[in-house]
């Protein structure tokens, strides 16, 4: 029985011609700055966010830790949306790391430039902890892959630089954001001093992620990156999978939207089924079990059973995301087959 895999866009396999560009790409010593593959792609990235310079690491969540490390000073509190991935999935790296506290507002990973003021504790407050970073999730993962919309978070930096404050973009979707608005990737990033990107979730590379922003802030983000165990070497071999994805797995995520749309569709009318189609709107589906339904953990088994791999985000919150190694006719397939789970009582 051949598997079909929703767990995540992070599970997909390097494509033939992705493996063959990285099997030919020239590398060199990435700590000397000599790995031709890694600062060709560094430029590019930089170049496709309208900032001034990139620096590739291995993960998402590095990224995430490199940005609050060189905007925060320890002691600070952050400001950032509900069930943002830098809060619930990096291990409590942020205390550890960088020793800031978080600040939740707004409801499912989007908010308002009032909700930040309101949130906002000046400097020399002899009780509250100094706010001196916004951070934005885009597209929001628990959110349901939601996309903030861009008129907030122009509003929102504006008002961070207006307060003394900085301001970052856990882009790791962005490429999903993107496509989902028709919006350049630079017109995404513009509002904001720091942002990231991941190559290894919609584009479909084994490995890596890369920090945005000013030459100064990258310059400090490379002697972070070395602290956390980051620097590679020879890493053209997996820059060379991004440059791949690059030129061709963009213009192809309007695929994952579509099945993610249709896969939500199946489902929303079902008995016990709590979902917002409002929220699906590029490649993940995040769906609610009611009470007397079939839990989360149950669906997750049950679907296994069947061949569909889905995820528990908890105790009756299911999720399922689609990406380049699944067909719509297999999420088709999928879609029926949940169903099925669902509906057995």
């Amino acid at each position: 029985m051949d598997r079909i895999d929703l767990r995540s866009d992070t599970v997909t396999s390097p494509s033939s011609g992705m493996r063959q560009a990285m099997a030919a790409a020239p590398v060199g010593d990435d700590q000397y700055g000599e790995d031709p593959s890694v600062n060709r792609l560094q430029e590019r990235v930089a170049e496709l966010l309208g900032k001034g310079a990139a620096l590739f690491v291995p993960s998402g969540t590095m990224a995430n830790q490199i940005g609050l490390k060189i905007l925060t000073r320890s002691g600070d509190d952050v400001v950032v949306g509900e069930e943002a991935h830098i809060v619930w999935h990096e291990s409590g790296a942020a205390a550890a790391n960088s020793g800031v506290q978080f600040s939740v507002v707004g409801r499912g990973g989007l908010f308002a430039a009032a909700d930040l003021r309101d949130a906002y504790k000046p400097p020399g407050h002899i009780v509250f902890p100094p706010t001196t970073l916004v951070a934005i999730e885009n597209t929001h993962n628990r959110g349901g892959g939601v996309v903030f919309p861009q008129t907030e978070a122009v509003v929102i930096c504006a008002l961070a630089r207006e307060i003394g404050l900085a301001s970052y973009l856990d882009g790791a979707r962005l490429f999903n954001a993107a496509s989902a608005t028709g919006q350049s990737l630079a017109e995404l990033a513009a509002p904001f001093d720091v942002v990231s990107v991941a190559l290894s979730k919609g584009l479909g590379c084994p490995v890596g992620s890369l920090v945005v922003g000013r030459s100064d802030d990258i310059a400090r983000a490379r002697r972070i990156r070395r602290m956390f165990g980051g620097a590679m070497r020879q890493s053209g071999i997996l820059a060379a999978a991004g440059l791949y994805a690059l030129d061709h797995n963009l213009s192809r995520l309007v695929e994952d939207h579509s099945n993610a749309r249709l896969l939500a569709e199946r489902l929303v009318g079902l008995r016990g089924v709590n979902l917002d189609l409002a929220t699906v709107q590029s490649n993940i589906v995040i769906f609610r079990m009611s009470e007397g339904a079939p839990d989360a953990a149950t669906i997750v088994a049950r679907a296994q059973e069947k061949g569909v791999l889905v995820s528990a985000f908890g105790v009756r919150t299911v999720r399922a995301v689609t990406h380049l190694d699944v067909s719509g006719d297999q999420c088709r397939r999928a879609a029926e087959l949940l169903t099925e789970v669902i509906e057995t009582r």
